[in-house]
C-alpha cells in the first residue's frame, strides 16, 4: 500500500467513540485531514485533540447523519476548510437491544435513520463531490450482521442488510458509468467498544459483544486498508467468515443455534440497570473514547484479515505447495510405469 503524497482529506461519521474514534487515530497517524462528523461534542473534541497531537488537522462538525441537509453541509464545510475530499466513511451508528415484541416504531424508524439512511446521506455527499472529479472512495463500515441476523438487535440488523444492498446497487452503477469512485465495503467482527454501555436495552442483564471479541483498532487498521485498496469488500476476522459462510449454508439451522445461544452470547452476569442513560435519541456527555469494558477479553490482531491482505503471497505458497505435489504425483507414477 503507498503512502499518499499529500495529506488526504477524510470524512469519518461515528468520528466520537468507538469504531470511528479508532479509525480517526489510525488516519491521524498518516498526517491527514480530517472532517470528524458525530452527535457528542466532548467526544469530538478529544478527537480533534489526538489529530492534532498526531501531526494532523481535523474540523469538528457536530451533526446527527440522519439529517441530510446537515451532512450535505458538513462536507461543504470540509472541503471549505481543507479541498476535496478523498475519502468518505460511514461509520455512524444506533440500536437497541430487545426482543422484537417489545420493540416501538419510533425505535425502528430512528435505529434505521442513523444505522442505513445515514450511510445513503454520506454516500450521497460523498458523490456529489466526488463524481464530477471522477476520484475518490467511500467506505461503508458493515458488520458480520448485514449477512446473518441474529435475535435481539433486528433493528440494527435490518439496517445493515439494507446497507450492504444500497452499496451493491451502487458498486453497479458505478461501473456501468465506468467511473473511477470506489466503493468498498468491511464487514467486522464483535469488537470491545463503548456502545455496549449506551445502546437502548431491555435486556436483562448487561449487553455484550458475541465473542470471541477484538479491539477496535483491528477495525480501524482494516477501514484504513480498505480506503487506500480496490477491493469489493473486505471481511475482518474468523468469525465474520463463519457468520456469513455459515448462512450460506445452513441458515435453518442458524435460526435454531442462535435462538439457543445468541440470548445469553449477549448478556453478561452482571443485571442491567432499566433506567440507565442511553443515546438513542441524544449523545451522552462526556468523551467516551474506543475501548468498552471488554478489553481482557479482546484480540489485539486477526489472522483472518492478515491472510485477506495477503492473499496473493498465500496464493503464490499454495500454487508452489500444488506444484510440488503434482510433480511428486508424476515422479511416483512415471516410475511405476517404468
Amino acid at each position: 500500500m503507498n503512502a499518499p503524497s499529500q495529506p488526504e482529506v477524510v470524512v469519518i461519521t461515528g468520528a466520537s467513540a468507538g469504531i470511528g474514534r479508532a479509525t480517526v487515530r489510525e488516519f491521524a497517524k498518516h498526517g491527514a485531514r480530517i472532517g470528524l462528523l458525530a452527535r457528542g461534542h466532548d467526544g469530538l473534541e478529544a478527537a480533534r485533540r489526538e489529530v492534532e497531537e498526531a501531526g494532523g488537522r481535523a474540523l469538528v462538525l457536530a451533526v446527527d447523519v440522519a439529517n441530510a441537509d446537515a451532512v450535505e453541509a458538513a462536507a461543504e464545510a470540509v472541503e471549505r476548510e481543507f479541498g476535496a475530499i478523498d475519502i468518505w466513511i460511514n461509520n455512524a451508528m444506533a440500536s437497541v437491544f430487545s426482543p422484537i415484541k417489545e420493540m416501538t416504531a419510533e425505535e425502528f424508524r430512528r435505529v434505521t435513520e442513523v444505522t442505513y439512511l445515514g450511510v445513503v446521506h454520506g454516500t450521497l455527499a460523498a458523490l456529489q463531490r466526488m463524481l464530477p472529479r471522477d476520484r475518490g472512495t467511500i467506505v461503508q463500515v458493515g458488520s458480520a450482521l448485514s449477512y446473518r441476523a441474529i435475535p435481539l438487535q433486528s433493528a440494527y440488523c435490518a439496517a445493515k442488510h439494507a446497507e450492504r444492498g444500497f452499496t451493491d446497487s451502487l458498486r453497479s452503477e458505478l461501473i456501468h458509468d465506468g467511473s473511477k469512485v470506489h466503493v468498498t465495503m468491511v464487514q467486522l467482527p464483535a469488537l470491545n467498544t463503548p456502545q455496549f454501555g449506551w445502546i437502548k436495552s431491555r435486556l436483562p442483564r448487561k449487553a455484550q459483544p458475541v465473542p470471541p471479541i477484538f479491539q477496535p483498532e483491528v477495525a480501524a487498521e482494516a477501514i484504513y486498508w480498505a480506503a487506500h485498496e480496490k477491493r469489493r469488500e473486505v471481511f475482518v476476522g474468523l468469525p465474520t467468515l463463519q457468520a456469513i459462510l455459515g448462512n450460506k449454508i445452513a441458515p435453518g439451522l442458524l435460526d435454531h443455534y442462535l435462538a439457543n445461544t445468541a440470548y445469553d452470547g449477549q448478556q453478561t452476569d452482571e443485571p442491567e440497570d432499566p433506567n440507565r442513560p442511553h443515546n438513542l435519541m441524544e449523545p451522552l456527555p462526556g468523551d467516551h473514547g474506543a475501548h468498552g469494558t471488554f478489553g481482557s477479553q479482546a484480540a489485539d490482531t486477526s489472522p483472518a484479515f492478515w491472510a485477506v491482505k495477503h492473499r496473493a503471497v498465500l496464493g503464490a505458497v499454495a500454487g508452489g505447495f500444488l506444484a510440488i505435489a503434482v510433480a511428486a504425483a508424476g515422479h511416483g507414477i512415471a516410475r511405476r510405469l517404468k
